[in-house]
């Protein structure tokens, strides 16, 4: 049982360092906002966040929450 549990610790902690990393390597290759201004005609007048959230999931499929986009954008 003490395998197990060993198992399911360092699973789970590979899982939450990958996810932590996951944003990181959206903003090397996701879409640029840099010199956008938010809710104007370039980003479809919506937020920078959100129009990098849209266009990430054009991009992967994946939808980031609005947090992880927020975070994205400010360290572009």
């Amino acid at each position: 049982m003490k395998t197990m549990q060993k198992l399911a610790v360092t699973v789970l902690g590979v899982v939450m360092l990958s996810a932590a990393f996951a944003g990181v390597a959206l903003a090397q290759h996701g879409p640029n906002t840099v010199g956008l201004t938010a809710f104007s005609a370039p980003p479809d007048y919506m937020s920078l966040a959100g129009y990098f959230r849209f266009k990430s999931h054009g991009m992967t499929n994946h939808w980031l929450t609005y947090k992880e986009s927020t975070k994205i954008v400010a360290a572009q």
